[in-house]
């Protein structure tokens, strides 16, 4: 609906390229200031100039900087993350604490940063970009599969504390999207498997699903912009899966 949150402010974290900017378009279209938080200055200025926002350069895996903060903020997406696979056995341990700081910790110490803010005025959406992996495991991505675990936890438990206060707080676990992290993927676990990026995606990526085919950074987009709306205040402590029917089997 167009409009239907002008007047609102958000902060979407990895909001420079893929889910994040196709947040961030989607929210700006609908009357929004966004801020897109992200590691990358300048890709994040060109977005924040594309949408007339704001950027805010921010190393999310440096979380002790984060412990301090305080945010203003209508609507928060914890969506930045990395990938990094590879057998249990031979997983680094730096990776590991990486992938958590960055994908588990981060958004902790930010919903932290936004709810008593939130609190005061009665509203706030908080919208955690999780992944058909917050709810079903796949080998080599151990540390991935456990940090998007956890944030379904935060989120169900933020939901539980934040309802009182007009405070939402809601997953989107999407399936394989077509964005930088994924192509990034299909090279990697060809290495692993010994097999080429097209069978990676025909064999592997997409097994699972009914519709094969990557999702859209924008249909992403359209899912988080109507969990930030008031048409879905009564939505909290959910996970919307967007994975072609992977989750139903």
């Amino acid at each position: 609906m167009s409009g239907n949150l002008e007047g609102r402010k958000a902060i979407v974290t990895g909001g420079a390229a893929g889910i994040g900017a196709a947040c961030a378009r989607a929210f700006a279209e609908r009357g929004a200031k966004v801020t897109i938080a992200d590691l990358d200055k300048e890709a994040a200025q060109k977005i924040a100039h594309e949408i007339g926002g704001e950027a805010w350069q921010v190393d999310l895996t440096d979380t002790a900087a984060l412990e301090s903060l305080s945010l203003d903020a209508d609507i928060l997406v914890n969506n930045a993350g990395i990938q990094r696979i590879n057998p249990l056995q031979d997983f680094k341990p730096d990776d590991w604490r990486l992938i958590h700081r960055l994908m588990l910790e981060a958004p902790f110490l930010l919903i932290r940063a936004v709810l008593p803010g939130m609190y005061e005025r009665g509203f706030g959406r908080i919208i955690n970009l999780s992944s058909i992996h917050g709810l079903r495991a796949s080998a080599y991505k151990s540390a991935y599969v456990a940090a998007k675990h956890g944030i379904e936890g935060l989120s169900k438990v933020t939901a539980l504390e934040g309802g009182e206060h007009g405070v939402t707080s809601n997953c989107i676990n999407p399936a394989y999207v077509r964005t930088a992290l994924v192509e990034n993927q299909l090279a990697d676990q060809a290495k692993q498997h010994g097999i080429s990026k097209d069978e990676v995606l025909s064999k592997i990526m997409l097994t699972n699903s009914v519709i094969k085919r990557l999702t859209e950074p924008e249909e992403i987009g359209s899912l988080a912009a109507w969990l930030a709306s008031p048409e879905a205040g009564m939505v909290t402590g959910a996970s919307y899966t967007i994975d072609g029917g992977w989750s139903c089997q």
